[in-house]
């Protein structure tokens, strides 16, 4: 990195911290537990360039390594992270379009999608079809300049206020192995295409997930990304990479949001005439928590710069999803009990970390999964 993009870099982190400060801190409470989708903020992020992070300059996007990014969404997550998932999704739809699409989709879709003007998200979970992507029933069959698409997609982020997602349809059934029948289709609301039902959720409130429905849905052929069918489960692999760096950096945003609310009631709180912060047990517990979320943090930052390196790094965004993820749940649990009764109650921000943490453990692929990618890329790097 050049004094120049360091520089850049931290001027982008110094007006993230404004507006989190600003425009997310002092409301983010009553929003989540509203479950209102944060309209205001979502306007400030669009001002700030956050719907263009990592999409390239060339298309009006702020072009940010992997690095900074990442160290954006744990910044974000210590506030609210919901407001992680708005964006989130949106990137990796357009990383798929800038890495994957056709010169003529990078023209149309990129400078949109930067600028704000069109959000979105991805679509692949199906009601029976999760971590086996390969497993999806949503189809499309080619007709004439079109494909049209009949399914169904459930857990869709920005599915209600999204105005376009990529959506993962097989276009192939019969196609052995099965990922070569598989294609990645950009879908603008219309005909067709419709939101069944909001889902509620225990946690990860304000953002929108829905369950959607496609009925002889009609997709111009030029929104085929790539312009081949058999290609889009490739294309959603390597955006799940950046993906799982992202729920990772939200892991230690969680991890670290629980810390520092431990760490500032133990100061507050006394029992047997002296704050508990003193009391011997719960400096085991809080210096357990702070390595937790360094480590963690160290693991994040590791996956993200082999990404910027451009370097295969399943097993690096698998060890950083998995052990973030794992901080952010444990340190919230710890979190509450030092909080003791208060942890439990709506008054402290502890509650909501508590509801947020476990969505992190199962999004993004599994924690099962991470550790089966972990152990297979160990071998195949390390054979005998």
């Amino acid at each position: 990195m050049t004094i120049h993009q360091a520089d850049d870099d931290r001027l982008i982190l110094d007006s993230v911290d404004r507006f989190l400060e600003r425009d997310v801190a002092p409301y983010a409470h009553k929003l989540e537990h509203d479950d209102e989708w944060p309209a205001d903020i979502v306007e400030k992020m669009r001002e700030l360039g956050l719907f263009g992070a990592t999409i390239g300059t060339d298309y009006g996007g702020l072009g940010l390594s992997c690095t900074t990014y990442a160290t954006i969404v744990e910044r974000v997550s210590r506030v609210w992270m919901s407001v992680t998932g708005i964006f989130n999704s949106h990137l990796i739809m357009a990383a798929a379009v800038e890495r994957f699409g056709t010169p003529e989709q990078k023209t149309k879709w990129l400078p949109r999608f930067a600028s704000g003007e069109l959000r979105g998200g991805i679509a692949l979970t199906e009601p029976d079809a999760g971590t086996d992507l390969q497993a999806i029933r949503t189809r499309a069959h080619r007709q004439g300049d079109s494909w049209i698409v009949n399914g169904t997609k459930t857990w869709i982020s920005n599915g209600i206020k999204g105005h376009v997602l990529a959506v993962l349809v097989k276009t192939d059934p019969e196609a052995e192995p099965r990922h070569k029948g598989i294609s990645l289709f950009l879908i603008e609301k219309g005909p067709g295409f419709s939101v069944s039902r909001k889902l509620e959720k225990l946690g990860y409130k304000g953002i929108d997930s829905a369950e959607l429905q496609f009925q002889d849905c009609a997709v111009p052929a030029e929104n085929l990304i790539g312009g081949v069918p058999g290609k889009g489960f490739a294309m959603i692999m390597a955006g799940l990479e950046l993906g799982r760096i992202n729920v990772a950096a939200r892991g230690v945003g969680i991890a670290q949001a629980a810390l520092d609310e431990a760490v500032k009631y133990s100061q507050i709180r006394k029992t047997f005439g002296k704050p508990i912060c003193e009391h011997q047990a719960i400096q085991l517990t809080l210096g357990e928590m702070a390595t937790r979320a360094e480590a963690a943090r160290l693991l994040v930052r590791n996956a993200a710069q082999a990404y910027d390196r451009g370097e295969r790094c399943d097993m690096e965004a698998g060890m950083a999803k998995y052990f973030a993820t794992e901080a952010g749940l444990t340190n919230s649990m710890d979190a509450m009990r030092v909080h003791g009764g208060y942890g439990y109650s709506k008054e402290f921000p502890v509650e909501r970390l508590y509801r947020d943490a476990p969505l992190l453990t199962i999004g993004e692929g599994t924690n099962e999964l991470q550790r089966i990618i972990i152990a297979k890329q160990l071998i195949a790097r390390n054979p005998v």
